[in-house]
Parts: C-alpha cells; structure tokens; sequence
C-alpha cells in the first residue's frame, strides 16, 4: 500500500461490507468480501470488553465490524503474508489500535485465551477437485489445504475461555459434519440458521453459534433469503 496513488488505484479496490458503514481496502486477485462476510459480520454477537480472535482474517473485515462494539482485545491470524499485510493497513487506516495481526499457521501457534473465535473458514474438502481453483491466495482461502474443519474445531476450543462463543458461516450441505466437529472439541451448538438463494431450492449456507462446554439447546432460527 506504499505504491503511490496510481498502484493504489491499480491493485486495491475501496469496499464495504454490506449493511454496515464499514470501508477498506482489497487487493485483486486475492480473497474478497463476499455475501457469507456480510451475513456473519451481523450474525455473531461481540459484547464490549471482549477479547476476540478472527481466524483467517484475510484483509480484516470482520475484525472492523467486530471493533464497533468496543472489544478490549482483537485478534487476526492470517496464513498468507501478503493478506496479514493488508489486513494491518486496514486496522491503521481504520483508526483501530487494539487489533494484532499475526501471520502464520494457526495450527502451530500458542494464542492467548479469549472469549470470542470469529471465522469463515475454507469450504471445500481439498478431493472436491471441481471446486478447485488456479490462484494460490484463492485455493488458500477456499480448500481446507492448511485448516481442515476437525483443525479448526481443535484450535478454536483450545483458545476460548469457558463458556467462549464461537460463530461461523459454512456450507450447508456440511451441517453434518459441522456438528460432528464442533462437538468432538467440546463446542456446543447453540443457534443455527440457513441461508437461501431465492433462485435455489436447497441452503446455500449455514451461520453457527457454538459455547465452549455449553449445554445441548440448540435455536434453529429463521432462515435467511438473499435476494439477487
């Protein structure tokens, strides 16, 4: 981002995330602001003084929507370099100053604990080769190459406090596999709601809430139709 105003223009994009009033910057070619990043960013509940971990934080969006409701602590965790990058240049041109971003593979690093775990993980099981993209930084952000689901699950109850949240959007058609995981690591389901393209029949996507240690009761909440 210290190219000068014509390489700005050139590779990076000025965005928002729909439905709130927050902007940053987006590289192309790289992973981008999607619909599943507007539909978690207003599903997941940040009280304030609560110190919250985005796993996979790519350019930091759902960070900056979590830094409206005053956490005490923000946390990224980004595998690609040029992203965590992206994602510091985000929280200084936002003005946030209790963010960290950490580059690396989640999987082998010691996090302090926190009370909240925000992600959108990759989808894909990395045999569903038709999915499969050319572009590292979208293979990266897509397949479950570097973070399987069961992984994610691991780390994720592993870094909550107690009684922590952990919210997350995923494919639908993997709610099977999704409740296996989050229970094998002692993450109780605790609400739930699909997402519908008004132009399909199935669920598109599916929005958790799951409590560290919580008791089984889980909310299956009204679905949710994207419009196109």
């Amino acid at each position: 981002m210290q190219k000068g105003v014509h390489a700005v223009k050139k590779e990076y994009t000025y965005d928002y995330v729909n439905g709130t009033d927050v902007y940053l910057y987006q590289k192309k070619g790289m992973f981008r602001i999607n619909t599943d990043t507007a539909l978690l960013a207003h599903f997941m509940r940040i009280e304030k003084g609560e110190r919250v971990l985005d796993i996979g934080t790519n350019n930091g969006a759902l960070l900056a929507v979590a830094a409206k409701y005053a956490p005490s602590m923000l946390y990224g965790v980004e595998i690609q370099d040029e992203a965590a990058k992206l994602a510091r240049y985000n929280m200084e041109h936002l003005g946030i100053e209790n963010a960290i971003i950490l580059s690396g593979d989640v999987r082998n690093m010691s996090l302090e604990k926190v009370d909240v775990v925000i992600c959108n993980p990759p989808y894909f099981k990395t045999e569903e080769d038709s999915h499969i993209n050319l572009s590292y930084e979208l293979a990266t952000a897509r397949h479950e190459t570097y973070l399987t689901l069961d992984e994610l699950c691991k780390k994720v109850s592993e870094v909550l406090q107690e009684k922590g949240r952990f919210y997350m959007v995923h494919r639908a058609n993997r709610i099977c596999d999704i409740i296996e995981a989050l229970r094998r690591h002692r993450l109780e389901p605790k609400s739930m709601q699909f997402v519908y393209d008004e132009a399909k029949e199935e669920a598109i996507s599916v929005l958790v809430e799951a409590c560290k240690d919580g008791k089984a009761n889980l909310h299956v909440l009204t679905p949710k139709m994207i419009k196109r």
